[in-house]
C-alpha cells in the first residue's frame, strides 16, 4: 500500500474518527475528520471500503513497527523499547484496531491472517530474549506476545479516554510490563 502524507493523515483522522463515532454517519465521520463528505465518498466510497483501507493501512504499519524494532538482532531490551516507542507513535490507528477488533478478526477467513506475522514476530522476538536470560521463562513466549499487546492497546485506549497521560507513556508501558504491579 502506497500513501502519500495527505492520505497517511487523512488516515489518522479517520481512524480516531471511526472510534469517537462508531455509530456516525458517513457526514459525521467525514466531518469529524476534518473533510467533506464528497471527499470521503471520493476517497472510499463506503464504510465498508473505509474500514478495510484502515484494516489495510494497519497491516503496513505495524509491518513498519515491527521492522524498526529490529527484534531478529538488537539487543532485547533496545528492540522492546524501539517496539513500545513505534507503536505509540501510531496510537491513533491502534485505537482503532483495538476499537474493532473482533474474535473472529483472527480466523483467516475474515482476513486475520495479515496478523499473523505480527503474532510470529512478536513470539520469536520473546522466545529469544528468554534465552537470552532478559524475559522470565516461567512464562510462555505467546503469553508475552498477548500480554504486550494488551499492555500497549490497553495504554492507548486509556490515553484517549484520559485516564493517562501521554508524556511518559513508553516508559510507564516498559516498567510495567518488565517489572509487573508487584511493590519492590
Amino acid at each position: 500500500m502506497d500513501l502519500s502524507a495527505a492520505n497517511e493523515k487523512l488516515l489518522k483522522a479517520l481512524a480516531i474518527a471511526m472510534v469517537d463515532h462508531p455509530a456516525g454517519t458517513f457526514k459525521d465521520i467525514a466531518e469529524a475528520a476534518g473533510v467533506s463528505k464528497a471527499t470521503l465518498n471520493r476517497f472510499c466510497g463506503t464504510r465498508n471500503n473505509l474500514i478495510e483501507m484502515l484494516f489495510n493501512y494497519g497491516s503496513v504499519v505495524i509491518n513498519q513497527v515491527m521492522e524498526n524494532a529490529n527484534l531478529q538482532e538488537a539487543p532485547p531490551l533496545e528492540a522492546l523499547q524501539r517496539l513500545i516507542e513505534s507503536h505509540l507513535t501510531h496510537r491513533e490507528l491502534l485505537a482503532f484496531l483495538a476499537f474493532h477488533w473482533r474474535p473472529d478478526s483472527l480466523d483467516e477467513c475474515a482476513s486475520g491472517s495479515r496478523w499473523q506475522p505480527y503474532s510470529d514476530a512478536l513470539d520469536n522476538f520473546f522466545l529469544r530474549g528468554q534465552h537470552k536470560g532478559v524475559f522470565r521463562i516461567d512464562i510462555s513466549a505467546q503469553v508475552l506476545t498477548e500480554m504486550f499487546a494488551s499492555i500497549i492497546y490497553g495504554f492507548v485506549d486509556a490515553e484517549r479516554r484520559g485516564r493517562v497521560a501521554r508524556v511518559g507513556m513508553a516508559t510507564q508501558v516498559m516498567q510495567f510490563f518488565l517489572q509487573g504491579a508487584t511493590s519492590r
